[in-house]
């Protein structure tokens, strides 16, 4: 079933120059880029994006490293489309912990957690459902930035 998937290269991997690394092993998963651009963030961006987390003890670590506070101030984003992008991205990405990530994925051979201040370092963010994919890509394209026609009431 054709799928729709948000990728966000995060500011840590666009610090260490990691964008065409990322990308290249995103490729694995033969989907099609229907969109992408690079874009500072905002608060209140970051603050959408990460809504369902607001009432974690860690929310403003995650708005302060996702709008640049910590690392480089921009994101690329990317949205993929394919027959099972959402799993098959998500199986490249690796788990959301680097150090519980399978060694040949995204975060494993790229994120890390700094000892000293347990800040998690993990490269990227995709989407985990239709739901939240439709949600974000909404949040981080308009219509006329993406390539092809995905959500009708968009």
């Amino acid at each position: 079933m054709s799928e729709n998937c948000l990728v966000l290269i995060k500011p840590d991997a666009l610090q260490k120059g990691l964008t065409g690394d990322i990308i290249s092993m995103l490729s694995q998963a033969n989907l099609k880029i229907i969109g992408v651009k690079a874009t500072k963030v905002s608060d209140k961006l970051a603050e959408s994006h990460y809504e369902h987390l607001k009432e974690k003890p860690f929310f403003r670590e995650l708005i302060d490293f996702l709008t640049g506070k910590t690392h480089a101030d921009r994101v690329i984003a990317i949205v993929y489309k394919g027959d099972d992008a959402i799993k098959k991205i998500r199986t490249l990405a690796g788990a959301t912990n680097p150090e519980e990530s399978n060694s040949n994925t995204i975060r494993s051979k790229y994120g890390r957690i700094h000892s000293e201040t347990k800040q998690m370092e993990n490269a990227v963010h995709a989407s985990d459902s239709n739901e939240s994919a439709e949600k974000e890509i909404k949040l981080w394209f308009k219509k006329d930035e993406i390539t092809e026609e995905i959500y009708s009431d968009w």
